[in-house]
C-alpha cells in the first residue's frame, strides 16, 4: 500500500493539515463566523458590533481575540475605543467562505 505524506506526522502536508483543521474548528462557530461577516464591511467597535449580534460584550470580545490570535483579525485603539478589522488573511477566508 503507498504512503500518503498528508497522514506522516513529519511531513509539511501533515502539518497544513493540522493547521487548516484549526482553522476550520474557529471560522466554524457561527458567533465567530457573523463577526466575520460584520468585519467583511469594514472596521467595527465592540459597541457596534453588540447593535449586530445577540452577543455580550465580554463573548463578543472573547470572539475577537481568537480571530486575532489565529491572525485573521487586527485591532486599532482611537481614543477610548478599539477597532477591529479584517487582515489580509481573514479577507482571503471570509471570502472563500462566503462563495462557497
Amino acid at each position: 500500500m503507498s504512503s500518503y505524506s498528508c497522514c506522516s506526522s513529519k511531513s509539511t502536508e501533515s502539518k497544513q493539515v493540522v493547521s487548516l483543521s484549526s482553522l476550520l474548528k474557529l471560522v466554524s462557530e457561527e458567533s465567530r463566523l457573523k463577526l466575520l461577516c460584520i468585519l467583511r464591511n469594514g472596521k467595527h467597535c465592540v459597541c457596534e458590533i453588540m447593535e449586530h449580534v445577540a452577543l455580550s460584550q465580554s463573548l463578543i470580545s472573547h470572539h475577537l481575540k481568537d480571530l486575532k490570535d489565529a491572525g485573521m483579525v487586527i485591532d486599532e485603539k482611537k481614543g477610548l475605543y478599539v477597532y477591529y478589522s479584517l487582515t489580509k488573511k481573514g479577507e482571503k477566508i471570509i471570502n472563500t467562505l462566503f462563495t462557497l
